[in-house]
């Protein structure tokens, strides 16, 4: 008689291993490392220190009166708050 080429038989009691898959598994994400402290207090620092010039201009207290250039530093310093807003972790 010939021999069968079948699959040898699993022994009693051993659990049945898993096939491996064929799907393409990605790596599990790494952690990213939290903010450096200067982060945040720049970003808050940039926000109120522009919020308060945009608000002074308005009031007038600034030297010069009310101008533009006032108003526009304000709003760039809002702006960069916003930016390191963005990189904080």
């Amino acid at each position: 008689m010939a021999e069968s080429k079948s699959k040898p038989k699993p022994a009693k009691g051993k659990p049945k291993a898993k096939p491996a898959s064929k799907r393409y598994t990605p790596p599990p994400p790494k952690a990213k490392a939290g903010s450096a402290l200067w982060v945040p207090i720049t970003m808050f620092a940039l926000l109120l220190c522009g919020a308060g010039i945009v608000i002074l201009n308005y009031l007038g207290v600034l030297p010069g009166s009310q101008q533009n250039r006032y108003l526009f530093l304000g709003l760039a310093e809002i702006t960069a708050g916003f930016v390191f807003a963005t990189r904080y972790r």
